[in-house]
């Protein structure tokens, strides 16, 4: 069987200060040689330059939580791809739930924002989900393929090789509720076969992570299903011992 291996993946959010995050990451540096899954964080733009001095150099990848879709030009306050790659980043959030339900982006945003993510070099992490309404009509799968599709649709098949793909319902973001590992396990294994149906090699190797309240309780059976690739982390990424417990979950 092949085996991927596991990313855990901490989205700070809209969280931070410079004192906190500098605690915050001499704690998950100074234990990188327990931890044997890929590691990476999700920070807030202005930190940035910040985590880039604390992490170079550690084996820990750090990223933005959005970008713009366009390389350059007059769109005042907007982040572009390059921009990040000159902060060291190596992954980029697309398509998260909150960009999607806050800020409006639609299924041709986040594609154009993949597509722009990965002409500069940036891995994007692309977020699919379905609403509680959605998941109550039943219509889950058809959701997350809708927005799976817009993607490949505009940069194909391909290019899901240099890309990692989280499954993220909204219902189970924020509100305390997780899915069941067989639920997850469940969209995942969808997930995996909607890219079989297109090229199953890229199939194989994708990594899939879960991002609906990933939590030290829950981490390890989330992680033992088959198609769990590991985990896209709110809340406990923020608290050290947390986040830690989560990676070394992934690590078995």
């Amino acid at each position: 069987m092949f085996m991927r291996k596991k990313l855990v993946a901490g989205n700070w959010k809209m969280f931070g200060s410079l004192q906190r995050n500098a605690l915050l990451l001499d704690r998950i540096v100074a234990a990188g040689s327990g931890i044997s899954c890929d590691v990476a964080v999700f920070v807030p733009f202005p930190y940035l330059g910040q985590v880039q001095g604390l992490l170079t150099g550690s084996s820990l990848v750090w990223g933005a939580q959005t970008l713009s879709e366009f390389a350059e030009g007059a769109y005042t306050g907007e982040v572009s791809a390059g921009m990040l790659r000159d902060f060291g980043c190596g992954l980029v959030l697309v398509g998260h739930s909150e960009r999607r339900n806050l800020f409006g982006e639609s299924d041709s945003v986040v594609a154009a924002k993949f597509a722009a993510a990965q002409a500069v070099g940036l891995v994007p992490v692309l977020c699919v989900g379905e609403t509680l309404a959605e998941r109550e009509a039943g219509a889950t799968f058809e959701v997350v393929v809708r927005q799976l599709s817009a993607v490949v649709d505009r940069v194909g098949i391909a290019a899901m090789n240099k890309a990692v793909l989280a499954y993220e319902p909204v219902w189970a973001i924020g509100t305390g509720v997780t899915a069941s590992p067989h639920q997850a396990q469940e969209v995942h294994a969808a997930v995996r076969a909607y890219l079989a149906g297109l090229d199953g090699v890229v199939a194989e190797e994708a990594r899939i992570l879960y991002g609906g309240s990933v939590k030290p309780g829950n981490a390890a059976e989330l992680f033992a299903q088959p198609d769990i690739d590991g985990g896209l982390v709110g809340g406990a990424a923020l608290v050290a011992d947390d986040f830690l417990a989560i990676c070394q979950a992934a690590n078995r």
